[in-house]
């Protein structure tokens, strides 16, 4: 959780005005895309976790 939140800081404070409005485009952006991508990004996150703890 730590990690996430060092690079979401990094996002938010370096590029807050794109941030802005990659988070009003989002709303456009159909839920089952939305849902897909985020279920990726989960099977991504718990592989690299697996890769580097194993």
């Amino acid at each position: 959780m730590g990690l996430v939140l060092v690079i979401e800081g990094l996002v938010y404070g370096g590029f807050p005005g794109p941030m802005k409005r990659l988070a009003a485009q989002m709303a456009d952006i159909p839920e089952n895309a939305l849902r897909i991508f985020g279920l990726a990004a989960l099977a991504l996150g718990v592989g690299v976790v697996w890769l580097i703890r194993g």
